[in-house]
């Protein structure tokens, strides 16, 4: 459990932008104290806690220090390995919708960090999906990672331009989404023995 914070990180935290938290630690709103000899912000986790309470920010994400990730997925057998998979590394916290529609209605919710995103689901296509979820403003620091067995390259060039971070070809192994995930989430990637 992390006890001092970057601007970055306390900015993903509380769901805004990284100049809103430099602006509220420079006019005092949220206390810390720059590193000796340079210019940088830290943030003790007592006064990012103090500052999302003063200002009605869930404080979920900093309590439990975990990434949100939604699995949207209808092959029920891949959702349920990657949730154990997800769970036993500790760093994720995971919900499941197996089409888009239910994906849709949880993101509002739920605001996960990461989005696995099947591309073929049953009533949606993936694109839409990142469509819908680039045109919320609310959502632009979500990132998400498609998925697909049968995917061109032209096909992977527009899910790109739909809002998609990144893209993979099923079959996968597991350790390589969370690799791909620990990339697109600044999180160090897991150690392997």
């Amino acid at each position: 459990m992390k006890t001092v914070y970057t601007t970055g990180e306390a900015a993903k935290i509380c769901k805004v932008s990284q100049q809103t938290i430099i602006r509220c630690f420079d006019n005092g709103q949220l206390k810390g104290f720059r590193v000796p000899g340079s210019k940088f912000r830290r943030i003790p986790r007592e006064a990012l806690y103090k500052f999302m309470k003063d200002n009605e920010i869930p404080t979920d994400a900093l309590e439990s220090g975990k990434r949100k990730a939604l699995l949207v997925d209808d092959d029920a057998e891949l959702v349920e390995l990657m949730s154990k998979v997800l769970e036993e590394d500790g760093r994720f916290e995971v919900r499941v919708a197996s089409n888009g529609f239910d994906a849709g209605m949880m993101v509002k919710d739920y605001r996960p960090d990461i989005i696995i995103l099947d591309v073929m689901l049953p009533d949606i296509n993936g694109k839409e999906v990142c469509q819908r979820v680039r045109a919320d403003s609310s959502l632009e620091d979500v990132r998400v990672l498609c998925i697909s067995g049968m995917v061109e390259e032209d096909k992977i060039q527009e899910l790109r331009l739909a809002g998609a971070d990144d893209f993979m070809h099923k079959p996968f192994e597991i350790e390589q989404l969370i690799d791909r995930m620990c990339l697109l989430l600044d999180l160090q990637p897991a150690s392997r023995a």
